[in-house]
């Protein structure tokens, strides 16, 4: 990501995380309208599971001059959504969710610099977290 664009997603995660519980709810009303096969995944509370994604935002953003050091953390993460029944299809529906709660919290339109700043770090936080998925699979199919 470009120093302008890591900026970008700083400053707007100041107002994110201003209302977490609501940043929640538009994620996962979202997320269970495009794919609702997936609402079984959550056993919890929705409040908790709310808490969890805000505390992996945080990390991400607190990290992004450093990246290279969240990837363990992103592969094991990928590693443990394989458990749940993740599919590789459903990140994408993922990423579709967040970009659509984030430019409603923020009140901005899809087409805005700082959503396509969100998009691109979402995107490289899925390929990481299925990097690890993959390779929990290739390592189950060796045996």
């Amino acid at each position: 990501m470009t120093t302008r664009e890591k900026n970008l997603v700083r400053d707007s995660f100041l107002v994110l995380r201003e209302d977490a519980g609501g940043l929640a709810l538009l994620f996962y009303g979202k997320l269970f309208a495009l794919e609702p096969k997936i609402r079984p995944m959550f056993h919890g509370d929705i409040e908790r599971q709310g808490m969890k994604l805000m505390s992996m935002l945080t990390a991400v953003v607190e990290s992004l001059d450093r990246f290279e050091s969240l990837i363990p953390v992103l592969h094991a993460m990928g590693q443990r959504h394989t458990a749940y029944g993740v599919l590789p299809r459903h990140y994408e529906v993922v990423e579709q969710a967040l970009a659509w709660a984030f430019g409603q919290a923020l009140e901005v339109d899809s087409g805005t610099e700082v959503l396509w700043a969100w998009r691109k770090l979402v995107r490289e936080v899925s390929d990481v977290m299925q990097v690890g998925a993959e390779e929990l699979t290739q390592a189950r199919a060796r045996g």
